[in-house]
């Protein structure tokens, strides 16, 4: 494995507190102009897969959330797969 892909595997992702800081910067710079197009651009790709990113994190907690307040009486505890975003 390369040192860069060591590192990378190594590194956490960003949390979702750290993604919206992220986004707010991105938002932030665009709404300012004075980035060229390529940057405009990019920053606008970077902002889209941290928006996915985020609604995924917040799914996941939606799908906790709902697990551990199911108020069915005959309802199995089952393990939360955050993988998948649903109990298995």
């Amino acid at each position: 494995m390369t040192r860069t892909k060591a590192k990378a595997a190594e590194t956490p992702p960003p949390t979702f507190e750290q993604t919206l800081v992220e986004l707010e910067r991105i938002v932030e710079s665009l709404e300012r102009g004075d980035l060229s197009l390529q940057d405009s651009l990019n920053a606008f790709e970077r902002g889209v897969g941290l928006t996915r990113a985020a609604r995924q994190a917040l799914d996941s907690a939606e799908q906790r959330v709902r697990i551990l307040t199911d108020s069915r009486v005959d309802g199995e505890p089952r393990p939360f797969d955050p993988d998948s975003g649903n109990s298995s």
